[in-house]
Parts: C-alpha cells; structure tokens; sequence
C-alpha cells in the first residue's frame, strides 16, 4: 500500500504545474492533500472525479485558506471531517479515514506564525490530535497521522537549527509537542528506516534560492503507531518533485 502526503500549497495553482501528470504516473493508493486552498464547488470535473479517485475534502470557512483532501482508489470504509473541535475544524485542517484497520489522520497542522502568536493554538491541536488517535488504537486500529506538521523535530530535520531555535517551527515547546507523540508510542517513519540521513527535507522558503542550495525543512511526517511499525516497507520523500513549496513524501505499507 503506497501512500504519498503533500502540501500542494493551492490545488489549482499545483495542477498548473503538473500535478495530475504526477498523480497519473505515481498513481499512489491513497494520497493526503493538505493547504488545498479550495472548496470543492470551485473546482473543475479533472479535480474532482475525472482522475478516478474517491475524494473527501475539508475546507476552512474562509476561502483560499488551509484546506485538507483526502483521495483513495478504493472507497474508504469511513470518513470523517475534522476532529469535533470547532475552532479547528473551521479551518478545514482534519480528514480522517478508515481503509480495513488502517485509520488514517491527514492534518494540516497550525504554523505559529512569526511572531509565535498562533503557537498554543498549534500545540493544542497537536494534543487535540493526539486524543484522537489514542482513542483510534483504543479500538483496535492501526494508525498513520500523515501530513504538513509545521515543525522541524530535531536539528538534523533542518538546514540551520541554531539560526532558528528561536522561531516558530523549531521552538523547544514546538519539538517537545512532538516527544510527547514519540513518547506515546508513535514513530517517525523516514526515521525508523533512515536514522541518520542528512539533507532530506520536504519544505524550502521561495527566497534566496532555497531549494536550489537545499537550505530546507523537513516538516511533512508520516507518524505511524507502534502497532503499524512492523507493516512499515519504506519511506522517502520525493524532493526532486516541483510544484509546490513542499514536496510529497512516501510511505509504503505491507498489509
């Protein structure tokens, strides 16, 4: 099972810049969309049915903003829109989906903004998530939280950690929201397979040449349960794909 998360950052804006080719030729099983920036009535057919996947869309109550979609080749067993939280689910961040045991969380988690005023309310989606999904494995499921988390979990996850300890992304309160995941029994899937890979990022600013000089970030996971570790065949994030200021990564599943 191959399952590909991407911030499109603008459905439309990344489809004129190839994202059906990519979907055609990488053909994932199920694919998580986040920061869409669309409801689904503004879209044409070639994105909502024509490419032949069944599509849940989550979309923030202020058009062009935030935005989660989630697409599979099979109908999936259960959906749900959002996490019941209304001061988040009004953002459109949250789609969850049920494919046999596998319970699927795609989010796209809050950035805390510049001037770290929107940092609690990240964090509180963080542990608003993370209720969520103990209560998924409670029941039995097995689980993968997929998406854009807006946070750089350890130094080696970005290309200048000490120049940005103190910004939003790589705050100490930011990573430690993260340990309380890993903590719980959760594992980063790249870093389950790649421990110590350097360089691999998924997000690079539009200033400066960033992408080209791989001055990035890596702030797109699939956080998987300990439950669904052993199922885990692999893990990559595909950083030579444009068309977004992030890029998609990968993970693949034997169940």
């Amino acid at each position: 099972m191959l399952v590909v998360s991407w911030n499109v950052n603008g459905i439309r804006a990344c489809t004129k810049k190839g994202f059906l080719q990519w979907l055609e030729q990488r053909k994932p099983d199920v694919l998580l969309l986040q920061e869409t920036k669309a409801w689904p009535e503004q879209l044409d057919p070639e994105l909502l049915s024509e490419h032949g996947y069944h599509c849940s869309w989550a979309q923030a109550e202020k058009k062009g903003y935030s935005g989660v979609s989630t697409w599979s080749l099979k109908a999936p067993d259960q959906v749900n829109i959002g996490l019941g939280v209304e001061a988040f689910d009004r953002e459109g961040r949250t789609v969850i989906s049920d494919h046999g045991k596998l319970r699927i969380f795609n989010g796209y988690f809050p950035n805390g903004q510049r001037d770290c005023g929107r940092v609690p309310f990240k964090l509180d989606y963080y542990s608003a998530m993370l209720s969520a999904t103990e209560q998924a494995r409670s029941e039995g499921k097995l689980v993968l939280v997929s998406g854009d988390w807006n946070t750089a979990h350890r130094a080696i996850d970005l290309a200048r950690p000490k120049a940005n300890r103190k910004s939003t992304g790589f705050l100490p309160e930011e990573c430690a929201g993260m340990d309380r995941w890993f903590e719980a029994g959760y594992h980063d899937s790249f870093r389950v397979l790649h421990p110590d890979q350097e360089g691999a990022f998924s997000w690079w600013s539009f200033r400066s040449g960033a992408r080209q000089r791989n001055v990035g970030w890596r702030i797109d996971y699939h956080i998987i349960s300990d439950e669904l570790r052993p199922f885990l065949t692999g893990a990559s994030i595909e950083a030579e794909r444009l068309g977004s200021d992030h890029c998609p990564i990968a993970i693949e599943l034997d169940l």
